[in-house]
């Protein structure tokens, strides 16, 4: 399916160069952005006495920070994995600009701990923890847990955004009112709505099996089954694991 040089081999060809946009690109911003304006979202519909402009910027830094400790950690773990996708083969430890040093993991560490303080000191323990809970999701849940065991890390590690939600809200009542509740529990059945759109076991949202009509349908119940089934097929098409394509690099390997 691969043509040409490794894309780790291009990436060292290239002569990947630490600069302050690839340490930022570590952190994945951009989501933390979207999680923290989830978390201000949580707090603006709560019932409750007005957060001061200090605490709101401590919720809306301590999410940020947390999410991107998280992100940081994610990156960290897949540099593998990583290597093998155009579009993610550039990211900093895939690449090589920066060395996946366990100096990383304890500033990573750090961070996490800083944004959890702080949201305990100035807001409470309750929001602290939802700031905790949400990181510990897509960092251990979704990444070192699930992610390349099993597909229900799209649902579960979808949990981080809840918790955002609830984490603004407890901001303002550690009690929480239902209408956070309700916004928590619309994010999480949407996740699941999107997974879980077709009952057919063939249809998932990270690869596809495709059989033709009236035909018996194939065992793929668990890991082994798939194997079997895969191995005593005529042919298989996959994605290309040097485009990008998820399932490419899983038959890849």
């Amino acid at each position: 399916v691969c043509s040409g040089g490794t894309p780790a081999a291009e990436s060292r060809a290239a002569g990947p160069v630490a600069d302050w946009r690839t340490v930022l690109g570590v952190f994945k911003l951009r989501i933390g952005t979207l999680i923290m304006i989830t978390a201000l979202g949580g707090m603006a519909v709560a019932s409750g006495p007005a957060l001061s402009l200090a605490q709101v910027l401590v919720l809306a830094l301590s999410v940020l920070v947390a999410s991107a400790s998280a992100g940081a950690f994610n990156q960290y773990i897949e540099a593998d994995s990583d290597r093998l996708m155009v579009r993610t083969r550039r990211r900093a430890f895939a690449s090589g600009a920066l060395k996946a040093s366990p100096l990383w993991l304890l500033a990573i560490g750090g961070l996490l701990a800083a944004s959890v303080a702080a949201a305990a000191f100035a807001l409470n323990a309750t929001s602290a923890l939802f700031i905790f809970l949400g990181a510990f999701f897509y960092a251990v849940v979704y990444t070192l847990w699930l992610k390349r065991r099993s597909w229900l890390n799209i649902v579960i590690g979808g949990l981080s955004g809840s918790f955002a939600v609830l984490a603004g809200a407890s901001a303002v009542d550690p009690g929480l009112g239902a209408l956070p509740l309700l916004l928590a529990k619309q994010s999480i059945q949407a996740i699941i709505w999107d997974t879980w759109q077709d009952d057919r076991p063939h249809e998932m949202p990270a690869s596809g099996l495709c059989d033709s009509s009236g035909a018996p349908k194939p065992d793929i119940s668990s890991p082994e089954a798939l194997k079997r089934t895969l191995l005593a097929a005529k042919s298989i098409t996959y994605s290309d694991p040097a485009g990008g394509g998820a399932s490419g690099i899983h038959f890849a390997k």
